[in-house]
């Protein structure tokens, strides 16, 4: 398994030299380039390779848990800060693949590497639904922090705040109504919005009392 897992980045990098020695600066940047990259890296590098998606989901989950972090994080920001925001072949983004692993030294340097709090993966989950689908309440306060749009929905039209209901998670529910996020918007797939669905599941009475205590807009606005 071991000379078979050495073979098989050897084919890595044969197939990522060509395109990255251009961008390096010759022979002597490529010599660098490798010099400084874990063993594993190079097969990140597969993803800028036309028609190798199919190897997307697999490399990015390889670098949210890889070891080597840190060896990965400083190739990346010598030779290729840009492509923090590029995305697998599911259409994820690192940021959400981080985020999904509940991988904290990845969320947190991704963003400070200029991640867009906002890029939208598979199905549109916005990196903030990927959170609330996680459960993952600190990287949520860290998306907010950064800019994220607290009620971006996905395709389904559902929004950080729906998901959150669904998965019963009590502290993000609070963390995201704390932050704004309007628990009357309606999803696509079924015309309901988070206070619709924390009432028709009574399994979490403190959601339920939570969204209840944010009045309906009309509510407020009839008072003022």
């Amino acid at each position: 398994m071991k000379y078979l897992r050495i073979a098989a980045i050897g084919v890595c990098l044969a197939l990522v030299a060509p395109p990255v020695f251009a961008q390096s600066g010759g022979f002597d940047g490529m010599r660098r380039l490798l010099r400084d990259l874990p063993l594993g890296y190079p097969v990140w590098l597969l993803l800028h390779l036309p028609g190798m998606n199919w190897v997307g989901n697999k490399v990015y989950r390889f670098i949210a848990r890889n070891q080597e972090g840190d060896k990965i994080m400083e190739a990346v920001r010598k030779h290729g800060a840009g492509i923090v925001n590029s995305k697998d072949g599911k259409g994820d983004t690192a940021l959400i693949v981080a985020i999904s692993a509940r991988n904290e030294d990845y969320t947190a340097w991704l963003l400070n590497q200029g991640a867009d709090p906002n890029l939208g993966g598979k199905g549109g989950d916005t990196p903030l639904i990927a959170a609330a689908r996680a459960g993952y309440e600190e990287a949520a306060e860290w998306l907010l922090g950064q800019g994220a749009k607290v009620d971006g929905t996905n395709r389904m039209g559902e929004t950080p705040l729906i998901i959150a209901v669904q998965q019963r998670e009590v502290p993000l529910v609070k963390l995201l109504l704390s932050a704004g996020a309007d628990p009357d918007k309606a999803d696509a797939a079924a015309g309901l919005s988070a206070r619709d669905y924390a009432v028709r599941d009574n399994r979490s009475r403190e959601i339920l009392q939570a969204i209840q205590a944010k009045k309906p807009k009309a509510a407020r606005a009839a008072a003022n």
